[in-house]
């Protein structure tokens, strides 16, 4: 991918270290989507050895995986390692010695590409990451890379209609690319089968926040680290004219005397299905000439 979409990945390192920190207090949204994708899993009977919790964070959903699967053994990969600074929980010198060795593990590293050995993990677990990646197809053949065979894929990330709202009211004040591209709902579910794995399940919901001013969505998008980082964004700050013309939009959108920001979230699951290649009998073998 090489158009103005494109995101740049040093960017969003940065933006996430940078909002590392503060990442909790304003992460509302994270940690609800992270609660309904747990609430998913009460259908789903499996109980996976090994957990990779892909794009971390802070770990909050780390901790809730460890307190649903005790006896599993985590690794938690972030391309920020910062987030794994505020992830991993203060330990003393004496915990250090009496605890027992701990069950989770902290990589830095981008999903696109996991700096960990084949087959490795019976669950990989994704919160609200996708969004940033460039190439879905490399990013769910390493997934399935890393699975066991059998093992589950569960994920959510952000459809078309996320932030519709700013993206209407920046959409017209210029022609730069303001709000990042996301995926439509049925292209997840094609490419998961396209790169191997079997019987996806995919939905999708709408969750609008509100808020009483724009600064106060900006402030909640920076705080998070979900900055435009797409290759097409203006390099420069945006004029004073054109803002005051992108903010003037958004306020006709104000309903009941909030400002909306709509979230279209996608959420799926998918499996690795033993391999499909045929076992040959050794009678079948020569009869077929092949021994």
């Amino acid at each position: 991918m090489n158009d103005g979409h494109t995101i740049d990945k040093r960017r969003v390192r940065a933006a996430f270290e940078r909002a590392a920190a503060g990442y909790d207090y304003a992460a509302i949204l994270q940690r609800e989507v992270c609660e309904r994708m747990l609430s998913r899993l009460e259908y789903i009977k499996f109980t996976p050895d090994v957990i990779l919790d892909a794009g971390s964070g802070t770990g909050y959903g780390t901790r809730k995986l460890v307190m649903r699967y005790p006896a599993a053994r985590m690794l938690a990969i972030d391309i920020a390692s910062a987030m794994h600074v505020q992830a991993r929980p203060p330990v003393s010198w004496w915990q250090h010695v009496f605890a027992r060795k701990t069950q989770t593990g902290y990589v830095a590293g981008d999903i696109e590409q996991m700096p960990v050995k084949d087959s490795c993990a019976g669950l990989v677990w994704s919160n609200l990451t996708l969004q940033w990646c460039n190439d879905l197809k490399q990013t769910f053949s390493e997934v399935h890379r890393v699975l066991q065979t059998g093992g589950l894929f569960m994920f959510s990330t952000f459809g078309p209609d996320t932030l519709k709202e700013l993206r209407q009211a920046f959409g017209k004040i210029d022609g730069y690319i303001h709000v990042n591209r996301f995926i439509d709902m049925h292209d997840v579910g094609d490419i998961l089968v396209h790169c191997g794995f079997a019987t996806p399940v995919m939905d999708m919901e709408y969750i609008t926040l509100t808020y009483d001013d724009p600064i106060s969505v900006m402030r909640d998008l920076k705080a998070i680290g979900a900055h435009n980082a797409t290759e097409g964004r203006r390099r420069g700050l945006t004029g004073k004219t054109a803002w005051q013309a992108a903010l003037s939009l958004y306020e006709t959108l104000r309903t009941e005397g909030k400002l909306p920001a709509t979230f279209e979230v996608v959420y799926g699951h998918a499996w690795k299905p033993e391999s499909r290649k045929s076992v040959l009998t050794p009678e079948t073998r020569r009869q077929l000439g092949l021994t």
